[in-house]
Protein backbone atom coordinates (compact mmCIF):
# COMPACT_ATOMS: atom_id res chain seq x y z
CA UNK A 1 0.00 0.00 0.00
CA UNK A 2 1.39 3.57 -1.20
CA UNK A 3 1.22 6.26 1.47
CA UNK A 4 0.44 9.93 0.89
CA UNK A 5 3.07 11.80 -0.57
CA UNK A 6 4.94 12.96 3.21
CA UNK A 7 4.22 16.95 3.94
CA UNK A 8 6.92 19.12 2.77
CA UNK A 9 8.59 21.89 2.92
CA UNK A 10 9.64 21.66 -0.68
CA UNK A 11 7.78 22.37 -4.20
CA UNK A 12 6.61 19.90 -6.50
CA UNK A 13 10.21 18.30 -7.44
CA UNK A 14 10.28 16.99 -3.82
CA UNK A 15 6.97 15.31 -4.21
CA UNK A 16 8.01 13.61 -7.51
CA UNK A 17 11.21 12.67 -5.74
CA UNK A 18 9.82 10.83 -3.26
CA UNK A 19 6.86 9.15 -5.20
CA UNK A 20 10.01 8.11 -7.62
CA UNK A 21 12.37 6.53 -4.17
CA UNK A 22 8.91 4.66 -2.46
CA UNK A 23 8.76 2.94 -6.12
CA UNK A 24 12.36 1.93 -6.41
CA UNK A 25 12.19 1.01 -2.64
CA UNK A 26 8.85 -0.91 -2.13
CA UNK A 27 9.92 -2.75 -5.35
CA UNK A 28 12.21 -5.17 -3.53
CA UNK A 29 11.09 -7.89 -2.17
CA UNK A 30 9.03 -8.11 0.73
CA UNK A 31 9.90 -4.13 1.29
CA UNK A 32 7.33 -2.19 2.76
CA UNK A 33 6.75 1.42 4.26
CA UNK A 34 6.52 2.48 7.96
CA UNK A 35 6.48 6.24 8.89
CA UNK A 36 9.25 7.18 11.64
CA UNK A 37 10.05 10.13 12.91
CA UNK A 38 7.25 12.06 10.45
CA UNK A 39 9.65 10.49 7.42
CA UNK A 40 8.77 7.32 5.21
CA UNK A 41 11.59 4.65 5.90
CA UNK A 42 11.58 1.44 3.79
CA UNK A 43 12.43 -2.16 5.87
CA UNK A 44 12.03 -5.61 5.54
CA UNK A 45 13.40 -7.53 8.62
CA UNK A 46 15.10 -3.92 9.69
CA UNK A 47 15.05 -0.40 8.06
CA UNK A 48 17.22 -0.35 5.17
CA UNK A 49 16.65 3.57 4.23
CA UNK A 50 14.72 6.83 4.88
CA UNK A 51 13.58 9.58 3.03
CA UNK A 52 14.34 13.39 4.32
CA UNK A 53 12.01 15.55 2.62
CA UNK A 54 13.88 19.29 1.50
CA UNK A 55 14.64 21.12 4.89
CA UNK A 56 13.56 18.56 7.07
CA UNK A 57 14.01 19.01 10.83
CA UNK A 58 17.34 17.24 10.39
CA UNK A 59 18.98 19.30 7.73
CA UNK A 60 18.79 22.95 6.05
CA UNK A 61 19.86 21.66 2.84
CA UNK A 62 17.18 22.98 -0.09
CA UNK A 63 17.35 19.01 -1.09
CA UNK A 64 15.46 16.02 -0.42
CA UNK A 65 17.64 13.16 0.61
CA UNK A 66 17.96 9.63 1.46
CA UNK A 67 19.93 7.79 4.21
CA UNK A 68 20.95 4.45 3.17
CA UNK A 69 21.93 1.74 5.09
CA UNK A 70 25.95 1.41 4.66
CA UNK A 71 29.28 -0.03 5.77
CA UNK A 72 31.02 2.54 6.77
CA UNK A 73 34.43 2.38 4.34
CA UNK A 74 32.04 2.39 1.51
CA UNK A 75 30.45 5.12 2.85
CA UNK A 76 33.60 6.68 3.40
CA UNK A 77 35.07 6.68 0.10
CA UNK A 78 31.53 8.16 -1.71
CA UNK A 79 31.26 11.10 0.63
CA UNK A 80 35.62 11.27 -0.33
CA UNK A 81 34.63 11.23 -3.55
CA UNK A 82 31.84 13.44 -3.94
CA UNK A 83 31.08 15.34 -0.68
CA UNK A 84 28.26 17.64 -3.03
CA UNK A 85 26.40 14.57 -3.47
CA UNK A 86 27.20 12.30 -0.87
CA UNK A 87 27.16 13.15 2.91
CA UNK A 88 27.12 11.26 6.86
CA UNK A 89 23.86 11.89 8.29
CA UNK A 90 23.10 12.64 11.54
CA UNK A 91 22.13 9.74 13.91
CA UNK A 92 23.02 7.51 11.96
CA UNK A 93 26.08 7.93 9.98
CA UNK A 94 28.22 6.69 12.78
CA UNK A 95 26.86 3.39 12.30
CA UNK A 96 28.12 3.60 8.28
CA UNK A 97 24.81 5.09 6.79
CA UNK A 98 25.22 7.36 3.98
CA UNK A 99 23.47 10.33 2.75
CA UNK A 100 22.79 10.72 -0.93
CA UNK A 101 21.11 14.11 -1.99
CA UNK A 102 17.89 13.95 -4.19
CA UNK A 103 17.49 16.55 -6.93
CA UNK A 104 17.06 16.67 -10.32
CA UNK A 105 20.74 15.24 -11.17
CA UNK A 106 20.02 11.83 -9.11
CA UNK A 107 21.65 9.11 -10.70
CA UNK A 108 18.99 7.09 -9.99
CA UNK A 109 20.47 3.82 -11.37
CA UNK A 110 23.61 4.24 -8.69
CA UNK A 111 20.40 5.04 -6.05
CA UNK A 112 19.40 1.65 -7.01
CA UNK A 113 22.31 -0.62 -6.87
CA UNK A 114 23.10 1.19 -2.70
CA UNK A 115 19.60 0.72 -1.89
CA UNK A 116 19.89 -2.67 -3.40
CA UNK A 117 23.12 -3.09 -1.02
CA UNK A 118 21.21 -1.68 2.09
CA UNK A 119 18.40 -4.18 1.61
CA UNK A 120 20.58 -7.34 1.36
CA UNK A 121 21.92 -5.79 4.48
CA UNK A 122 18.61 -5.49 6.27
CA UNK A 123 17.02 -8.97 5.31
CA UNK A 124 17.13 -12.57 6.71
CA UNK A 125 19.84 -14.33 5.62
CA UNK A 126 17.54 -16.71 3.96
CA UNK A 127 16.05 -14.00 1.87
CA UNK A 128 18.93 -12.58 0.91
CA UNK A 129 20.05 -15.80 -0.21
CA UNK A 130 17.09 -16.10 -2.46
CA UNK A 131 18.73 -13.12 -4.44
CA UNK A 132 22.45 -13.17 -4.54
CA UNK A 133 24.09 -10.04 -5.29
CA UNK A 134 23.75 -8.38 -8.46
CA UNK A 135 20.28 -9.53 -9.22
Amino acid sequence: MLLPPMPSKGDALTTRILTRFRKLCLGFPEAREVTSWGAPTFRVKTMFTMFQSANSSHSDDPRAAAWIKAETANRDWLVASDADRFFVPPYVGVKGWIGVHLDATTDWEELKELLWDAWRMSVPKKLAAEYPAGE
